[in-house]
């Protein structure tokens, strides 16, 4: 029997994730599948690469190539819209015949089948929406995905916010008034796209290894931390702060007040629904977790009254979610194309 279903694949520097979505909504690999990305070796190496990988993620799920009616496609950006990566180089893409690359056209003209382009963040921001809402909701969410940068998106009646070239929903390089912060006095937050205050530049693994420990480390030298290389020690910082570390749960601490600063403005631009948070922060112990999303809440400003209850979600299948994300704008596409395929029998 021919099965009719639509792809995910959430590509990274290193590796590429992958998911189906059949025509009653199914997932037809529940957890991670994994194949190596070798985006170090340049586009063309990569393109068989992810799709060496789907034709193994298709046999793992019980189905064929043959079978996959659209795919979506997501990466780390910066990148248009439409999958052009930026021509000053993209995150994780470092080999330079990436720049400037279209990736989505490249891919959808190897697999002669089409293919649509979300970026990382806005594909986890798809799914964490859609596990919440589902696919037909008018709701509307803001999602910020803690990684090695600050991801995230804008979900508003099911569309992601994409924006004119692609940027929509950049949400890492939203600057916020990060002096309301208490415990980091004389601390500048310089991000890696050259400015000061960017979410990002507090509030991801990057800000823990340049921002953060630092800043901690001068104050604390005799810390354990302060006798390991910088990178390796930003890499202990959440496992230390989930035993209880004094140090390294205070650098939470500023992270999660970052966030409650940010959330609070999009609260004020939006109105939204939900707030979800993703991403290796809160991938961790319940206990851990939960505290975290309370520092959350006390980083935010008074509020109204009505906006207090705003509910703060958990992101499911974390590491799943940008390939289900951009399955789903895949699931999006045909649908799209199947209706202005009958709008012509209804006139």
């Amino acid at each position: 029997m021919t099965m009719r279903i639509v792809a995910g694949v959430d590509l990274g520097g290193t590796a590429v994730n992958y998911t189906f979505l059949d025509e009653s909504g199914q997932f037809l690999i529940k957890e991670l599948f994994e194949h190596p990305a070798r985006s170090i070796d340049g586009p063309e190496v990569c393109i068989n690469q992810i799709i060496q990988g789907l034709a193994l993620a298709a046999d793992h799920a019980g189905a064929q190539l043959t079978d996959v009616v659209a795919v979506g496609l997501d990466t780390p950006g910066p990148a248009s819209a439409n999958g052009v990566l930026s021509s000053k180089g993209s995150t994780n893409f470092v080999h330079s015949n990436w720049a400037g690359f279209d990736i989505r056209e490249a891919l959808e003209h190897q697999l002669d089948t089409p293919v649509v382009y979300l970026n990382d963040g806005n594909a986890a921001a798809s799914w964490g929406h859609v596990s919440l809402f589902g696919s037909q909701s008018h709701a509307t969410s803001i999602s910020a995905i803690i990684g090695t940068g600050l991801g995230g998106g804008v979900i508003t009646s099911g569309d992601v916010v994409v924006g004119r070239h692609g940027f929509g929903g950049e949400l890492g390089h939203v600057t916020i008034p990060f002096h309301h912060i208490e415990g980091i006095d004389g601390l500048e937050p310089r991000c890696n796209c050259g400015r000061v205050g960017c979410l990002e530049s507090l509030c991801s693994l990057t800000a823990i290894r340049k921002n953060l420990l630092p800043f901690f480390l001068k104050q604390h030298a005799d810390h354990p931390l302060a006798k390991e290389e910088i990178g390796t020690a930003a890499k202990q910082v959440r496992g230390l702060a989930e035993n209880g570390d004094t140090l390294c749960k205070e650098i939470f601490r500023v992270q999660a007040h970052a966030l409650g600063l940010f959330f609070d403005e999009m609260i004020n631009v939006f109105d939204p629904d939900a707030l979800i948070v993703g991403g290796g922060a809160i991938e961790t112990t319940n206990d851990f977790r939960d505290w975290f999303i309370d520092q959350i809440r006390l980083g935010m400003p008074p509020q109204r009254d009505e906006q207090k209850s705003i509910p703060i979600h958990v992101i499911p299948n974390g590491d799943t979610a940008g390939a289900r994300g951009a399955a789903l704008e895949a699931a999006k596409l045909v649908r799209s194309k199947e209706h202005s395929v009958r709008q012509p029998d209804q006139e």
